[in-house]
């Protein structure tokens, strides 16, 4: 007698195959949730990052070249002077500044940007009008960066929390969040600030000055304008306070205004220290710098909404640690040649700041909203 072999049905095989499309999607969601961060109902805690003594002060091969605007350039040497982020490094909790306030002087402001400027300085397209501008590269096609992965949940920081406003001046659009808390006199008070870096100039060579004062320059890591995209433009302090480029190796504390705007957009202002300090203490923060800092990428809370990110920095003509670590320049000089600046990495759990560091390096800018 012939025994008939059984037949799986058709359908059986149909929900299998489809099942498994499924699973294969959800494992590369990254940074689950609402807004690009987790979903779980409290944040878990970040696997800490050991540092070495040298941690941030050792060098990084720069990415590929891409297109003519990244061509590899011979790399120079961090000099002994500069300030290096490391685990035996002078860091002090936040709170502690040595910071001078800014002097009131007569601003001396060069290099606006025309309409016409955008935010790549090898694409002819039209500006995108979004956070996540579009930015050229040799690629065959590069999609924009949604910076809201960068942001923290609303079930975190509260419904429609962050909003957005254009730059005029290049038709980039930023999200902004305000945030309550103390500043370094414990007054209690409110700051509307950027929740990502600003991006805006011409691109320059990592390896060059920003020297050209009648326009506004930038450098983006690895000399790839897609890393501006995602990460910000980085910035000479000269550059950042919209200064002549002379005043990186000379004092100019004359021109430093209260307020300063440097390359902000028309009313914001730059950061200072005592704005980092109320955002630190926010008051919904219970995590310190750990709650500034991106859940996405930098191992952090986002308990304030700030989403700081790894931008890396341009040390001595020479790019390093995207995703690892970030530096930002404040409106304050300390010698001719220096300035104060507050540095961060993916395991500090306090503000690294040191005194002051050279103002040739490129950092990362945040901007602040003039109070109405």
């Amino acid at each position: 007698m012939m025994v008939r072999q059984a037949h799986q049905p058709s359908w059986v095989g149909y929900v299998i195959k489809n099942l498994a499309v499924v699973a294969f999607v959800v494992g590369f969601v990254a940074c689950g949730g609402d807004s690009g961060t987790s979903s779980a109902g409290s944040p878990t805690e970040p696997e800490k990052v050991s540092e070495s003594s040298s941690s941030l002060s050792e060098s990084e091969e720069s990415s590929s070249s891409k297109g003519d605007e990244a061509k590899s350039s011979s790399s120079v040497v961090p000099n002994s002077s500069s300030v290096v982020p490391s685990s035996s490094s002078s860091s002090v909790v936040l709170g502690s500044s040595s910071s001078v306030s800014p002097s009131d002087g007569s601003s001396s402001s060069v290099g606006g940007v025309s309409s016409s400027s955008v935010a790549s300085s090898s694409s002819s397209a039209s500006v995108v009008p979004s956070s996540s501008s579009a930015e050229e590269s040799s690629s065959s096609v590069y999609v924009p960066f949604d910076h809201k992965e960068f942001f923290a949940a609303e079930w975190k920081v509260g419904k429609d929390r962050y909003k957005q406003f254009t730059d005029e001046r290049n038709g980039r659009s930023y999200y902004y969040i305000t945030i309550t808390g103390r500043d370094t006199g414990f007054v209690h008070r409110s700051i509307t600030v950027m929740a990502e870096n600003l991006n805006i100039g011409d691109l320059v060579k990592g390896t060059k000055k920003q020297n050209d004062d009648t326009k506004i320059e930038r450098y983006c890591y690895s000399n790839d304008t897609t890393n501006c995209d995602k990460y910000g433009g980085l910035y000479q302090w000269a550059e950042m306070m919209q200064l002549p480029s002379r005043c990186n190796t000379e004092s100019c504390a004359k021109l430093i205004k209260k307020n300063h705007q440097g390359i902000c957009p028309d009313g914001w202002r730059l950061l200072t220290y005592n704005d980092m300090y109320t955002i630190v203490h926010a008051d919904s923060n219970k995590y310190g710098v750990e709650g500034i800092r991106s859940e996405c990428g930098f191992n952090g809370y986002n308990t304030t909404g700030y989403s700081l990110v790894g931008a890396g920095y341009n040390f001595d003509y020479k790019f390093e640690y995207i995703d690892d670590g970030t530096y930002w320049y404040y409106p304050e000089e300390k010698t001719a040649l220096r300035a104060f600046v507050s540095y961060m990495t993916k395991s500090l759990t306090v503000l690294g700041t040191p005194s002051n560091t050279d103002k040739t390096h490129g950092f990362s800018v945040r901007c602040v909203k003039l109070d109405e």
